[in-house]
């Protein structure tokens, strides 16, 4: 079962942030962060909800520590403020710190989807909508 941590928002996993000049997959490694403080321990988790999206917003915990608590203050997702003020105390000890994403220049992952959707839309507006396929049996293009 796929579950959203509550109160939390880590960056997408298309997501880019700058780091010494470089682009780095920030959300990639945020998901990796999450993969590694979970390993091979059993996940426990408390719902009640579901988003918009019908996801299973939830806490989880593993090896007796808060995912979302732990991922908030390892630096690899923000408190998510308009939903949670939770984890504000996590977040502000990370920044300070300089933990995880705050080492790079990003946008938080609340205005990133925005902008993405803002481009998609302007994309559409101007038709550039283009579709295609590859035929997986002969490579063809479509």
């Amino acid at each position: 079962m796929r579950i959203r941590l509550d109160g939390i928002d880590a960056p997408e996993s298309a997501q880019l942030c700058i780091a010494n000049g470089q682009n780095t997959r920030c959300g990639l490694l945020s998901a990796i962060a999450l993969d590694n403080r979970i390993g091979d321990q059993t996940v426990s988790c408390k719902w009640d909800e579901k988003d918009r999206y019908g996801r299973v917003i939830g806490t989880c915990s593993a090896g007796g520590k808060i995912l979302n608590a732990t991922m908030v203050a390892d630096g690899w997702a923000m408190a998510y403020r308009e939903y949670s003020l939770d984890y504000v105390p996590q977040e502000d000890d990370a920044r300070s710190a300089k933990r995880g994403i705050w080492q790079t220049e990003f946008v938080p992952p609340w205005d990133w989807r925005k902008q993405k959707r803002t481009q998609t839309e302007a994309k559409q507006q101007a038709g550039c909508v283009i579709k295609g396929n590859i035929s997986t049996r002969t490579g063809e293009r479509i």
